[in-house]
């Protein structure tokens, strides 16, 4: 038996995959429970958007993060993570899209895992259930 074997469990990575998803974006969204989204408000806002859409980032970092968890709407869940994460992008970190962080990495390695470990999820979940 090799290492690849051993290793070899594809629906449990993807399970492992979508768990971690989860509850780091939950992370996120307990932050803004927490302190409120004043400061997304306001960035909606000058996006010249209408403010109240400032509230779908709990969708996004609390109620799409909590069906993952429970493998449920695995794929709408999914799907609304990475949607989240391309308004993060374009909100917030466009002036960062060419840039490289301080250790140099790229600016927005965070934000690129994050949406494409949702797309991941969503495209190898099975009839979106986990």
């Amino acid at each position: 038996m090799t290492l690849a074997t051993l290793f070899h469990h594809p629906r449990a990575g993807v399970v492992l995959l979508r768990t971690t998803l989860a509850l780091l974006m939950l992370l996120h969204g307990w932050a803004k429970v927490r302190g409120g989204i004043g400061g997304i408000e306001t960035m909606v806002a000058k996006a010249g958007l209408p403010p109240y859409l400032a509230y779908a980032v709990y969708l996004g970092e609390v109620v799409a993060p909590l069906l993952l968890l429970a493998g449920v709407w695995v794929v709408p869940a999914a799907l609304v993570v990475a949607i989240n994460m391309v308004v993060a992008v374009l909100l917030v970190h466009t002036g960062q899209l060419l840039s490289l962080g301080s250790t140099g990495g790229w600016a927005l390695e965070l934000q690129a895992l994050f949406l494409v470990s949702a797309l991941v999820v969503a495209m190898t979940s099975r009839s979106g259930k986990g």
